[in-house]
């Protein structure tokens, strides 16, 4: 059999010399040498067996732990999604200060009276406005995508016979909504209009100030433009509820393009100089609200009788939680800004500088934010709760990488953000200083803002509101005993804890046991997406 090979039968054979040395075991029916015999191999005996298992399970243990850290940063379908809303999402929360970017540089034509004066009253409007319109816009989207999930769940399976396309739906939180937004935006009409002379004394404004006549007047017009915000501010709730960010996004472009172009015509061709701005800013809120509205009725019955009773209560109840949250929010920004303002002018303009461009790129943030926001309320309500656990863990993946990159950016590009502010070489060294602020802060600002998306996605109003009256006051007590000694360096510290300690508070809650995130993490769930 000298020169036979048998390893086709067996792969338990060995080929030896005459010698016994071993030589290679063959791969292929080759012939022997004549020199040659062959011989079945003994088994591997029980400890080498166990050696090779051990050897195969720490192969296959790193293989995953490899994949784990491609898994961190996977974008799946439901990254995509959320991207997908929070992209338009993006744009359209950047055409209001870039509109306001737009009156304030053709109001700066008119002289530095008019534009402090511009400048005064939008700092009130917005301190006014935001306090109650920020809430319902945040409520309005959590309840209108639970709603809507609801009607899906009870009308999986729908009457082939009825045309989907034509029929409206009917969902009580869209009517509630926008009674309450009729209602806020009057009250703010009236509030705006009639105590302008109070709130411009509040303010500092004296009666002899070159700045009192055009501030007050600008705050009267612009008063009548209250109640076509916040009406727009019910709608945008709603499309985001829907998961829609582009049908706001195009309402807002077509309004922001039609202020611009009544501002040059009002302001220079006919000369109404502040009152022009005014006219026209007011004249594009109108046709926003116009817009969203006609597109709204499109699809959702606007007027329904289930305004009353129980959806009142619920948005009462909530919005009163969120405004309490909004104002610790204020309070802590405001004592900040005052605390730099004592430092001196120069101190302050860097600080304002710092404070935009920490601002301006957290719209990218917010936008993530109410992704979550939509797409968690919806999946939570219909009791997907595997679902649910993933879009938590996707958008804090998303949100941490967005942070990091955008510190990178503002860490090497900061200096040409802040020369859009201004030219002046004092004022821009002393903002260097709080380069660090800025892009520190960014991945803690990132995961803060997602967070509060996701309180808000399974309504988790209550923890929202209390756990930032603590940070708000934490974070004062430290302004108040730091920023005296240390300035400016003081002072951005403290904002830094502010948004560390939201960051924390909402780890914190997010791996709690308690209800609703509870479900959330817990083994028996829903694991089916609803289409």
């Amino acid at each position: 059999m000298a020169g036979i090979s048998l390893s086709f039968f067996s792969p338990s054979i060995q080929t030896y010399s005459f010698s016994r040395s071993p030589i290679r075991r063959r791969k292929n029916n080759r012939k022997l040498k004549p020199s040659t015999f062959l011989c079945f191999a003994a088994p591997p005996s029980s400890e080498q067996r166990v050696d090779l298992d051990d050897r195969k399970k720490k192969t296959e243990r790193g293989k995953k732990e490899i994949w784990k850290v491609f898994d961190w940063v996977m974008i799946d379908e439901i990254g995509l999604e959320m991207i997908s809303i929070a992209l338009p999402a993006v744009l359209a929360l950047a055409a209001d200060p870039l509109a306001s970017l737009v009156d304030t540089a053709f109001v700066g034509h008119l002289g530095s009276t008019e534009l402090a004066a511009v400048g005064v009253s939008v700092s009130v409007f917005n301190l006014v406005s935001k306090l109650l319109n920020v809430p319902l816009l945040n409520i309005t989207t959590s309840f209108v995508a639970e709603q809507q999930a609801l009607e899906k769940k009870e009308n999986k399976v729908a009457d082939e016979s009825s045309d989907e396309g034509e029929r409206r739906k009917y969902l009580p939180a869209v009517s509630t909504s926008l009674a309450l937004a009729a209602g806020i935006g009057f009250v703010e009409l009236v509030t705006l209009a009639l105590g302008s002379g109070f709130l411009m004394d509040v303010v500092g404004i004296p009666i002899d100030s070159p700045m009192r006549v055009p501030a007050q007047q600008f705050l009267t017009l612009r008063a009548y433009g209250a109640p076509p915000i916040v009406l727009a501010l019910a709608a945008q709730g709603t499309f985001r509820g829907f998961k829609d960010t582009k049908t706001p996004l195009y309402a807002v472009g077509i309004g922001n393009l039609v202020n611009a172009i009544l501002d040059a015509i009002l302001i220079f061709i006919l000369g109404l100089g502040v009152q022009g701005a005014a006219i026209a800013t007011v004249t594009s809120e109108y046709l926003i609200a116009f817009i969203l509205l006609w597109k709204l009725n499109q699809q959702v019955v606007i007027v329904s009788p289930g305004i009353i009773g129980t959806e009142i209560t619920k948005y009462l109840k909530s919005g009163g939680l969120l405004i309490g949250r909004t104002i610790a929010v204020l309070l802590t920004m405001t004592l900040a800004t005052s605390l730099a303002a004592r430092q001196g002018p120069v101190q302050m303009a860097a600080h304002q500088i710092c404070l935009q461009v920490w601002l301006a790129v957290s719209l990218l943030n917010d936008a993530l934010a109410l992704a979550a926001q939509a797409m968690l309320a919806s999946e939570y309500t219909k009791s997907n709760y595997r679902q649910s656990r993933i879009i938590v863990q996707r958008v804090l993946q998303i949100g941490g990488i967005t942070g990091i990159g955008l510190a990178f950016v503002l860490f090497f590009g900061f200096e040409s953000f802040a020369l859009i502010f201004t030219n002046d070489t004092q004022v821009l060294e002393i903002s260097k200083s709080g380069l660090w602020f800025v892009t520190i802060s960014q991945p803690i600002n990132a995961i803060a803002f997602v967070i509060d998306g996701l309180y808000y996605g399974v309504s988790d109003f209550a923890y929202a509101a209390y756990s930032m009256f603590f940070v708000g006051l934490v974070s004062c007590i430290f302004l108040f005993l730091v920023a005296p000694h240390f300035g400016l360096n003081g002072v951005w510290l403290g904002l830094v804890l502010f948004m560390s300690l939201r960051s924390l508070a909402g780890v914190y809650r997010l791996g709690t046991k308690s209800e609703p995130w509870n479900l959330i993490w817990s083994d028996s769930d829903t694991d089916i997406k609803e289409s």
